[in-house]
């Protein structure tokens, strides 16, 4: 089945009735799929899932209410409840930061390029969830996205020429009075650089743990390795063998006030991986980018990420986005088999 792609625009209430709309089929897929994850991951069965997620409503609607409005615009749209679609939103704090994403993000800017990529690895079942999702808000910058079904904020890139990408980190903590995950990386999206989205994260912090990678078409990427109690931001490299880049998977690389877990074993190894091959590459393109999210040393448990026995996720789909030239393209499915391939462009 192709991806279902749908455009939004007007008032955040109008943008989020469209996405509940457009996309009904897919919020109540989501809604399945993770309440039956927590049910397994946290014993929260979907009523309690609904309570934890009201808790979060307070600090959002207070700091951001157009969140709000969208999510409420997404529950009228989809016939659902206000709490069901907050939950989807606050998916990783309510699992407390201990969602098992697997997913390899890199950023690379040089004199005259910017990309920024990631190999977004998940539950296979979540597959048919997956939308493609275009907003035009104005005056903000247009959004064009990859996201699943009743989530405001995931992977993608704006008109200003700013895009995100998000690696899951296992770390005890969740605060109620930060932003949640997908909320911060819509926090991005929304903004006009990549500078005025990190100050954006760094008033606010983030909920829980995650690694969010912020670049634009003008400065390059930072890091923002975020744990429920502290921030860690880590620039571009300047020197060495890999200036201009951030690279990225899905284990806490800098000393926190929490200790992080491994969850994933494989996650040093391909971080190590996707700079060794970085290495071997002049410079970037989205050629030479697509071709090392193809990489399947470790196998299963690679880059291009399979199901086996040390492996319940897979690759879902790869996105590279050129932010010069203001585009985005995403491979649905593991990058060496067949699946659908189209462009973003906000």
């Amino acid at each position: 089945m192709p991806v279902k792609h749908i455009e939004c625009s007007g008032t955040p209430y109008e943008i989020g009735y469209l996405h509940g709309q457009g996309a009904k089929t897919e919020v109540h897929g989501s809604i399945a799929f993770y309440g039956a994850f927590f049910k397994q991951r946290t014993k929260l069965a979907w009523p309690e899932v609904r309570e934890v997620a009201r808790r979060f409503v307070p600090f959002i609607e207070s700091s951001y209410p157009e969140y709000v409005e969208e999510m409420h615009g997404v529950a009228d749209g989809a016939g659902v409840d206000l709490e069901s679609i907050v939950a989807l939103n606050v998916r990783t704090e309510i699992a407390y930061g201990m969602l098992s994403d697997g997913c390899t993000a890199l950023s690379w800017k040089t004199s005259d390029a910017s990309f920024l990529a990631q190999n977004w690895d998940w539950n296979f079942e979540q597959t048919p969830n997956i939308i493609c999702l275009s907003i035009k808000q104005p005056p903000k910058a247009n959004i064009h996205m990859m996201t699943e079904g009743g989530i405001i904020g995931k992977i993608g890139l704006n008109s200003a020429g700013v895009g995100v990408t998000l690696n899951a980190i296992q770390a005890p903590g969740v605060s109620y009075d930060k932003l949640p995950c997908h909320l911060a990386l819509r926090t991005v999206l929304d903004s006009a650089s990549k500078e005025a989205a990190a100050d954006a994260l760094r008033k606010t912090g983030v909920a829980s743990a995650c690694h969010i990678t912020i670049a634009d078409s003008s400065s390059g990427g930072i890091g923002f390795e975020c744990t429920a109690l502290d921030i860690i931001e880590m620039p571009m490299e300047t020197d060495g063998q890999l200036p201009g880049t951030c690279t990225h998977s899905n284990h806490l690389i800098k000393k926190h006030k929490v200790e992080g877990t491994l969850f994933l074993n494989d996650s040093p190894f391909r971080l190590d991986r996707i700079q060794e091959l970085m290495r071997t590459a002049d410079k970037p393109s989205m050629e030479k980018i697509s071709e090392m999210l193809k990489d399947d040393k470790n196998y299963p448990t690679a880059i291009n990420r399979a199901v086996g026995e040390k492996s319940t996720s897979q690759t879902l789909f790869s996105i590279v986005m050129d932010l010069r030239k203001g585009f985005a393209r995403v491979k649905m499915g593991r990058p060496t088999e067949d699946g659908e391939v189209f462009e973003l462009k906000p």
